[in-house]
């Protein structure tokens, strides 16, 4: 109840997920959030959007952002995304620096604390994939790290399996200003249906392709309602860069859009808890990484 988030001693804010790519950053957001709202890959750089993601309890509303990864842009959506990683700095109350126990500090971590030199937000070092390294290697890598920037908190994790997320929670909470929910407390993000659909359907793309596909394939959902009989029909066209992109993702008699479809299909309808049919189709936008025009229109530029 609303009367109730009001009282004296609830707390809420905002939280920032950062890091290199592919360090786990939606795979925790997931993790917190009990469902999936942001997409996860092998591949780097899967997130291009600001996902908001709300955890809320009795005490608590936690609203977390998961930024893209940071990283030497190629691109104008490189840049984009970038710049939109850094001004999360300063927008939020605590800042959650993701780095991988397994691979190491390496020179993008060490461009990421360049960055942090000179923000005030409170910044916590989290250790992911500690499930996948000796308990005795831990120390010596946290030290690393500490030796490059003064940290407020440093919290080893697993977000795969839950290892420790409670007690992340729990030092998150601490950090964060009393005040009133942002959210209603059965909001879990803030983005449209239709955004997350043509996000899942981006992810089946990532892990079905070869590596000269995925960061040349947007996906924009142009229709989805509500049929008589409950059905929801979804509308969405896949959009790559080159012809021989197209090809790979049609695949040999449409085998390779089945595939996708089927999987996205299947997501999507625990989404939304009804069925689904899934309507895709792939078109070519030569270079449309670099398009202005094209940029507004996937939500990878804010409108002017």
């Amino acid at each position: 109840m609303p009367n109730e988030r009001e009282k004296t001693g609830y707390k809420s804010g905002f939280v920032a997920l950062i890091g290199r790519p592919n360090v786990g950053k939606s795979t925790l957001l997931n993790q917190v959030l009990g469902q999936k709202i942001a997409i996860m890959s092998d591949k780097p750089q899967t997130t291009r959007n600001k996902i908001q993601g709300i955890y809320t309890t009795e005490k608590t509303q936690i609203v977390f952002l998961d930024t893209p990864g940071i990283h030497k842009p190629k691109s104008r959506l490189g840049d984009w995304m970038v710049k939109t990683a850094r001004e999360t700095f300063e927008e939020v109350d605590v800042i959650l620096f993701l780095v991988d126990a397994k691979e190491g500090l390496g020179p993008g971590d060490r461009f990421i604390i360049e960055q942090l030199k000179n923000v005030k937000t409170p910044v916590f070092l989290v250790v992911n994939k500690i499930d996948q390294v000796h308990p005795d290697q831990l120390l010596p890598f946290i030290d690393r790290y500490r030796q490059l920037h003064h940290f407020a908190e440093v919290v080893p994790i697993s977000a795969l399996h839950g290892n420790n997320t409670p007690t992340l929670l729990n030092v998150i909470q601490d950090r964060l200003p009393e005040g009133p929910a942002y959210y209603p407390s059965d909001y879990v993000t803030d983005h449209p249906e239709r955004f997350i659909v043509g996000e899942l359907v981006r992810e089946k793309v990532l892990h079905l392709t070869r590596e000269e596909v995925p960061h040349s394939v947007a996906v924009n959902v142009e229709e989805m309602t509500r049929e008589e009989d409950d059905t929801v029909y979804v509308r969405a066209t896949i959009y790559t860069e080159r012809s021989s992109q197209k090809g790979i993702l049609i695949g040999k008699q449409g085998s390779m859009l089945k595939e996708v479809g089927r999987r996205a299909r299947e997501e999507i309808q625990r989404l939304l808890g009804s069925r689904v049919y899934l309507d895709l189709w792939v078109k070519v936008k030569k270079d449309w990484q670099n398009e202005e025009f094209m940029l507004r229109q996937f939500g990878y530029r804010d409108e002017q």
